[in-house]
This record gives structure tokens, C-alpha cells and sequence, in this order.
């Protein structure tokens, strides 16, 4: 089974919970009309069914190999990238002044997702393209912008982030990855990265790696970090690429999942040095870089809006094909099709549940960080950049937690024909799973929530946020048709409010806090996902509630009313319970 990309319900959820209509007619994008949306969706949702997603599969099977020339990739891959770059879906939301088209990101990250749906190892490439983009936009100088920025915008030449190294992965501190300084303004790196995503590959003609390296006079820490531009050809004067430059491949990983994607070790600087350009200040490196993570902790958030929409499909279909037992509900004769027990039923709309609500905050994350950028008044962007803060640990860790589990459930689904590869359901568990390790893991993402996002502006961010989800509810206790769901979604964000409370308070022991952070950002989420499915039910009430889309998306905000809503309550006694250590300095 492959895939279908869902553009009527991508477009429902970026119009009905996102205002992707908004940022038109405010002025803030005029030229995202209606007619452009739809029509860049369609075109979208095709290249990702028809091209991309039929190479999933293989892609998996064969993987890449590091041959003596460099990283070879799966078949078909390189012909699939050359016309999607070519049809300038790599410059969808990038810089007009580089030669992009200077579109929402919020329309942006639609399309993300169905090129990760169609296949993950496939569109996590890009990712690291686009955030090159957004790091020589903001901190390179004009000489670099005008050398490099116009054939990363236009996918010509794809970029890499280079941070882990064998003894530094979260904890960038120990980073040992050097640099020297050159007479002529250049830099010499040397050094080794880790876990570099599309590090190398046959797909362009040149690659770019941002790499965070340290000079001989850096201060300690990560404030002694800087970043540096090393291309794998150095361009020439007419800035095609030119000489080789001193960085190489010298393995790939073999992973648990994404096996098309190749993920490399990169050695920088065994023959002498790879030349490097410094990108903004000298020790200033890692804000430098997460300009590009940040908004790359967006993509990995949409890779579990993808992949747990595709298992959500392959799931959906299995389940109407595969004739097991006899349901109470089957009126026919013989076996009944799998969809007709009530727990498969159960387990299909819990996979989609999760699914929609994850996709929601993924697009408001996006809209946040448009308005971030383009807001005309100073104060409406500082509002805006504050949320889109808010929103960003929590959109990557519950859109790649719940990646994982509707893969799982779909496996689930799929019974012990699930456990077997071919099925295909295997690979969507295998290939989710990445998603809630890298930039940045899970846990992470939740320290940071707490300590950094639940504080921002002395709580008035957060605050400001739960008062607009009460807002959002007042019209859900008012509407006749989902008035009885009000309640159990307002018990979620009641538990929200009072595990903020908790959150925010002094604590003697800083553990009682960061041993509750994961289930608070569980418990953030499931209020917030509530008024995304609310959100929907009321605009498909309003729009027709006899259509067969509209009443699933009803039914959808039924079953997360009763089903996932009450969660809230017990994560919330757990994100407020401290830190027990009774029992662990004895085991551990």
C-alpha cells in the first residue's frame, strides 16, 4: 500500500486551525491567495504520491553505500531530487532576493509533511537545506550570501549541520572539532562530526556543511563555539564547484530506520585542513546555529505529523481488506473485515486523533513563526516570537511521540502480518523512531519547556496561551451540537493551568520540576490538541456536517474528548508529584 497525500485535510487544518487565510488578508503574505494555496497543495500532494513516495520502500531495502567517489544513493533517487528541486519546491518559502518564491512557512510546512510522509529518508534532506538558508540569511556576510545562497534556495547545492562528535551529542560543551585562522580571512578545520544527515550524497554537485568547531583562544564552554561554512568543492571564480576541499566521508551508519538517507561520519582536515568561512562572530557560533535548529525542530515535529499519517493510512486500508472473525457489528455472512471490531476502530481513530492534534500545533507553530518575521506592528512580531518559543518543544516532542505511537498501532493493526517487513508497517515503526532522538531529544525538549518557555515574560506567555484555549472552549460550550465535549476538554486545560502553577513556583529542588517536565509537555499538548479537534469539528459542523470528511472530523473530536482528554488529569498529579528517588541511589 503507498501513499496518498491527504490535501484536503492538510488544507481544512491550515485554514481552520492555523488562519492560514489570515496571513493573506492581513497583508501580512498578499500574495498567498487562495487560488495559490490550493493549487501549490495539489501540485504538492502529487509530486509526494506519484514520484516520491513509490521509491519508500526501495529506498529501504537497498539503502546508500560509501563507495571511493563518495555516497552513492538508492535507485531513482537522485532522478526524484533533480525534479523536485527543479520545481523550485526547495525555495517554496525562501528569500525572493536568492531566486525564492517568498511564501509562508506555515504552506511550507504543509508540503514538508507530505514529502516525509511519502517517504522520510527523502524529506529530512531538504530540512537541513532550508535551515543553510535561514542561517546564511540571517548571520553570513553579503560576500558569502551572493557566492552561496542562491543555489541553496534553489536546491541546487544542499546544505548539512555538523554539532555531534563522539564524546558531544546533547551536551555541546565537550565539542573538541577545531579551527585555525588563515592570513587571507579563510579558516582551517579539523576535526571529526557524527551523525551527519545527507553529509554526503550523489544528489548535487556540492554540498555545504555548517560545523561548529572552537579556535585556539575560544572561551570554555559553549560560549566558545563558533560556525563555519566548509563546502565539500571549494567554487571557483565563476562559482561553479571548484577544488575538492579537505572533508570526507569516511562511513555511514547502518540504522534501525531512514536507510535511504545516508548518515555520515565526516572527517574534516586529515589532508592539511578544509577551508572554512566564518559565519557572524568569532565564539558566537551556537546562536548562529540554531537559527537553522529551531525552525528544524519544526520539520522534525512535522515527520511525525507524516509518518504517523502514512501508518494511519496503511493501517486504515489493511483493516478494511483483512476479514478476521465476526464482529456483533457485522450484519453479513462470514468473516467480517477487521475495521468492523470495535477495537481495531478504537485504535484507528486514536491513531488519527493524535494525528490531527499533532498536525494543528505544527501548523500554529509555523503561523507563529511567520508572524515572528512579517508582523508590521513590533509588538504583535514580539507576541508572535514569544509563542512560536512556547509552541516549539512542545510541536517536536508530541508530534514525534506520537509518530511512534501510531506507527506502533499500526503494527498493532496490521497483527503478526505487521511484524513481518513486507507489509510495509515495519518500516513506518522503524523509521518514526529516529524523530524523538534527534535535534534534540524528547526529554530535552521538555527541560526546556519548563525552565525556559514556562518562564518566558514571567508567565505571561503561557498564560496568555491558556487564556486563548479557554477563549477557543467558550464557543464549544456554546455550540448545541459539542457543548457535552466541553467539559472534558476544559478539565484538561483546568489541569494545565494548575501544573503551570506548579511549574512556576520556587522549588528548593530542582529535580521536583525536572522530573515532571515530560508529563507536563504530554499534559500541554493534550489540552492544546483538544481545541485543535475541537476546532475542526466546528468548522465542518458550520461548513456541511452531512459530508462524509466533515463527520469524521466530528467524530474525531468526540473520541478525543473521552478517549485522550481525561489523560490530563493523571499527568498532571505526575507532572507535580517531585522527584522520588526512594529505591534508585541503591539500583543505580
Amino acid at each position: 500500500m503507498t501513499y496518498q497525500a491527504p490535501v484536503a485535510d492538510i488544507a481544512f487544518s491550515l485554514r481552520h486551525v492555523a488562519n492560514l487565510d489570515g496571513l493573506q488578508t492581513e497583508g501580512i503574505y498578499p500574495e498567498a491567495t487562495t487560488d495559490i494555496v490550493d493549487a501549490v497543495l495539489e501540485e504538492a500532494g502529487r509530486f509526494a504520491t506519484d514520484r516520491i513516495a513509490p521509491l519508500n520502500s526501495e529506498g529501504d531495502r537497498v539503502g546508500v553505500r560509501l563507495e571511493q567517489q563518495g555516497v552513492v544513493t538508492a535507485p531513482g533517487w537522485r532522478n526524484a531530487y533533480a525534479d523536485w528541486s527543479a520545481a523550485g519546491w526547495n525555495g517554496l518559502s525562501g528569500p525572493t532576493e536568492f531566486g525564492g518564491q517568498g511564501l509562508p512557512l506555515l504552506l511550507n510546512a504543509a508540503c514538508m509533511e507530505m514529502w516525509n510522509s511519502a517517504s522520510m529518508a527523502f524529506g529530512i534532506g531538504p530540512v537541513l537545506t532550508i535551515g543553510a538558508v535561514e542561517a546564511l540569511s540571517a548571520h553570513a556576510t553579503p560576500e558569502i550570501q551572493a557566492t552561496y545562497l542562491a543555489k541553496l534556495v534553489s536546491g541546487e547545492w544542499m546544505g548539512t549541520m555538523n554539532l555531534t562528535e563522539p564524546q558531544a551529542g546533547s551536551d555541546l560543551a565537550a565539542l573538541r572539532c577545531r579551527a585555525e585562522r588563515r592570513e587571507d580571512g579563510s579558516y582551517r578545520v579539523f576535526g571529526q562530526k557524527i551523525f551527519i544527515t545527507y553529509g554526503d550524497h550523489d544528489l548535487t554537485e556540492n554540498i555545504l556543511h555548517l560545523v561548529l568547531a572552537r579556535l585556539p583562544d575560544a572561551p570554555a564552554g559553549t560560549r566558545g563555539i563558533s560556525l563555519f561554512l566548509v563546502p565539500k568543492y571549494l567554487p571557483d571564480a565563476a562559482g561553479n564547484p571548484g577544488r575538492r576541499n579537505d572533508a570526507f566521508c569516511s562511513s555511514v551508519e547502518h540504522k534501525l530506520g531512514i536507510h535511504a538517507s545516508p548518515t555520515c561520519v565526516m572527517v574534516f582536515g586529515d589532508e592539511g585542513g578544509a577551508t572554512g568561512y566564518l559565519i557572524g562572530e568569532e565564539h558566537k557560533g551556537l546562536a548562529c546555529m540554531f537559527t537553522m535548529m529551531n525552525n528544524a525542530r519544526l520539520a522534525v515535529g512535522l515527520q511525525g505529523v507524516a509518518i504517523a499519517e502514512r501508518a494511519y493510512q496503511h493501517a486504515l486500508a489493511y483493516a478494511r481488506e483483512r476479514r478476521q472473525g465476526k464482529s456483533p457489528l457485522w450484519r453479513e455472512g462470514g468473516m467480517s473485515p477487521i475495521i468492523e471490531h470495535p477495537d481495531i476502530r478504537r485504535m484507528l481513530m486514536e491513531m488519527r486523533a493524535k494525528t490531527v492534534a499533532a498536525r494543528g500545533l505544527c501548523y500554529q507553530l509555523a503561523e507563529a513563526i511567520d508572524r515572528s518575521h512579517h508582523e508590521s506592528d513590533i509588538d504583535k512580531r514580539r507576541h508572535a516570537a514569544d509563542l512560536a518559543a512556547l509552541l516549539t518543544p512542545v510541536a517536536k516532542a508530541f508530534s514525534t511521540d506520537i509518530g511512534n505511537e501510531v506507527a506502533s498501532l499500526g503494527v498493532q493493526v496490521h497483527g503478526g502480518m505487521g511484524y513481518i517487513e513486507e507489509t510495509g508497517a515495519a518500516q513506518h515503526f522503524r523509521d518514526a523512531r529516529i524523530a524523538a532522538i534527534y535535534e534534540g531529544t524528547n526529554g530535552i525538549q521538555a527541560i526546556d519547556l519548563v525552565t525556559r518557555k514556562v518562564p518566558l515574560d514571567g508567565g505571561k506567555v503561557i498564560g496568555a496561551f491558556i487564556a486563548s484555549l479557554r477563549t477557543a472552549l467558550e464557543i464549544v460550550a456554546a455550540s448545541e451540537r459539542f457543548a457535552a465535549l466541553a467539559p472534558a476538554l476544559e478539565n484538561a486545560v483546568d489541569a494545565l493551568e494548575q501544573a503551570t502553577a506548579y511549574m512556576s513556583k520556587p522549588h528548593e529542588r530542582p529535580e521536583d520540576v525536572l522530573s515532571g517536565a515530560t508529563p507536563f509537555l504530554r499534559l500541554f499538548a493534550i489540552a492544546a490538541g483538544g481545541v485543535v479537534v475541537a476546532k475542526e469539528a466546528l468548522a465542518a459542523a458550520a461548513i456541511d456536517p452531512h459530508l462524509p470528511a466533515n463527520r469524521l472530523r466530528m467524530d474525531t473530536a468526540h473520541f478525543y474528548a473521552t478517549q485522550l482528554s481525561p489523560q490530563a488529569a493523571g499527568l498532571a498529579a505526575s507532572a507535580m508529584s517531585g522527584y522520588v528517588a526512594a529505591g534508585l541511589e541503591t539500583v543505580f
